[in-house]
């Protein structure tokens, strides 16, 4: 992790931390855990949640923090999903070392926990249906009902609940309930199921020894007081199963009581992360896959460009608060723009080129300028820059008449300086039978490398690349992936889908790119002069044909959209 990065600010759990070192609790132990569900790619709401729970275990004098899978669920839980929420957690910058765990290794322990609140009265065993169930809950301002079958006798609860362990009933004939309260009005608290059975799959850990899996609110809990976590950290959702967090660890014979706290959610504008939301985006093809870089899945940020030093930044800036609200996406892009602005190198790219003659200039010569690779760094060196007779501009820095006086570029008849390179004149604009401009003629001052022109003043200036000694790329213009800041809110629409922004994703084929780019390594990240930063696709570059990735623009083009709205 880079030294210039500020250290973690305070927040209410630090503090809260604090207190219990000063009073001695938890034995004075600091240990959390980040307990990911592997449904799924984590994505930048995880990012804040790992950043805080490594966090204060690498800030806190013997802090100690787990990864553990919570994988009570096999119908929607894979391998592949566990190696990249692997990947994810170190490319951030963390290590469980060897903390490294599974809800699935407490399997039968969880079983046992479970026999005990049976024969202590707590559990039962419960033939109600999903629907009946739901009727039987009540509602927020009404009590709900007993199970018919919630004065099972102890007996017979340990025998029904060994026979579904066994095999021995189909999926839904029968759960295992706690046995709290009915009329509680808190309804987490009114008999939640503990265990339900699942026949018939294979779970990634342990084959097919189980048939019956135990519910995260029970899960959890105990996990936590397995690995000796002191501070459970989860989000505000979580809030009102708290007292059953403590109900479980309270009517078990288990040494360790963690303390869950609660915390806001990321609510990221802009952007869903709701895992179900999520893959449903990627299962309906509205993006590639979920490494797709308009995807707010830390693989999408990865492949997109975005570094782990910025998403750190974004995690520390936005704070960690009790209340829920929305972050604004400028800030996660600012995170990134000031991170590559000290960072990246600088290239030259051409994304719409319009070819440039300078009849002036000897042809097949080739002339090595120097150009360096960031304007306030010059510890990162300089390149050679290849010119020639023929080059490309982008098609955006010519008009045949300058609109008004804030055009500073290339203009029929007028002046422009190419970057680190001469002086240009458009002396024709060449039309095809359409009028389509296809070249431009010009002339150039050779004694302006380097150097002002004499008498005259040149305040332009643009990229360019050589037309014979330059690249061709694809780059791809990767923005926002909904243009609605709060794409679930809308009540108007009867989708999210319907947000999804059409320019989310504009590729260009004829890109044109300096030669040096050719040298660059997978993931690797350069500000295009006067476009935006950029890095090398990591899936579908090939030896022949790079592809360059948008990271972000060089300046906020949402600012004025968000401030009309």
């Amino acid at each position: 992790m880079s030294n210039n990065e500020s250290a973690s600010p305070t927040n209410f759990i630090r503090q809260i931390i604090d207190a219990d070192l000063q009073n001695g609790k938890h034995g004075g132990r600091v240990h959390t855990r980040f307990p990911p569900e592997p449904n799924g790619y984590l994505h930048i709401g995880h990012a804040k949640s790992i950043c805080l729970n490594f966090g204060i275990a690498r800030d806190y004098a013997g802090g100690l923090c787990n990864l553990r899978f919570d994988d009570t669920n096999p119908q929607k839980e894979r391998q592949d999903y566990i190696n990249a929420i692997q990947e994810d957690v170190r490319w951030l910058g963390f290590d469980w070392e060897d903390r490294l765990y599974y809800a699935s290794d407490y399997f039968q322990q969880l079983y046992l926990f479970a026999v005990e609140l049976i024969k202590n009265g707590k559990a039962y065993v419960c033939d109600l249906n999903a629907e009946e169930t739901r009727a039987y809950r009540g509602t927020l301002t009404e009590p709900g009902k007993p199970s018919p079958y919630r004065d099972r006798s102890v007996e017979e609860n340990l025998k029904l609940f060994e026979q579904m362990k066994n095999g021995e009933f189909d999926d839904g004939a029968r759960v295992l309930r706690a046995k709290i309260d009915m009329a509680s009005p808190n309804m987490n608290m009114r008999d939640p199921t503990l265990y339900r059975i699942r026949q018939g799959l294979i779970h990634h850990q342990t084959g097919e020894a189980w048939c019956i899996y135990p519910m995260y609110d029970y899960t959890h809990p105990i996990s936590d007081a397995l690995e000796g976590i002191t501070h459970s950290l989860c989000t505000l959702e979580f809030e009102d199963h708290r007292p059953l967090y403590d109900w479980v660890l309270d009517n078990i014979t288990i040494d360790c009581h963690p303390q869950q706290i609660e915390f806001s959610r990321l609510n990221l504008q802009y952007t869903v992360v709701s895992k179900r939301k999520l893959t449903q985006l990627v299962d309906e093809g509205h993006v590639t896959s979920w490494d797709d870089p308009r995807m707010p899945t830390i693989a999408g940020l990865r492949r997109r460009g975005y570094t782990p030093a910025a998403i750190r930044t974004f995690c520390d800036r936005i704070g960690v608060t009790k209340a829920d609200n929305s972050v604004e996406m400028g800030i996660l892009e600012a995170c990134i723009r000031e991170d590559l602005d000290s960072h990246a190198p600088r290239a030259m790219a051409v994304l719409n080129p319009l070819k440039v003659v300078i009849e002036n200039y000897p042809e097949g010569q080739v002339e090595e300028l120097d150009a360096a690779n960031h304007p306030k760094d010059e510890g990162m060196g300089s390149r050679k820059l290849r010119f020639t007779r023929e080059v490309y501009i982008d098609r955006a820095d010519f008009m045949e008449q300058a609109p008004n006086k804030k055009f500073k570029r290339l203009v029929s008849g007028g002046e422009v300086r190419l970057r680190n390179a001469y002086v240009i004149k458009c002396e024709e604009v060449i039309k095809d039978d359409s009028g389509e401009i296809i070249e431009l003629r010009c002339s150039y001052d050779p004694a302006t490398l380097g150097a002002n022109p004499e008498g005259r003043k040149v305040k332009g200036v643009i990229h360019w690349v050589s037309a014979s000694e330059g690249v061709k790329a694809e780059v791809r213009l990767y923005d926002r992936l909904f243009n609605h800041y709060n794409p679930d809110g809308d009540k108007s629409v009867e989708s999210f889908l319907a947000h999804i922004n059409p320019e989310s994703l504009v590729a260009l084929t004829d890109a044109v790119v300096e030669p040096s780019l050719l040298d660059a390594q997978e993931g690797e990240r350069f500000q295009f002069e006067r476009e935006g930063y950029f890095c090398l696709d990591s899936v579908d570059t090939t030896a022949e044909r790079p592809v360059f990735n948008r990271i972000v623009t060089l300046r906020d083009s949402w600012a004025k959209i968000e401030k009309k709205g």
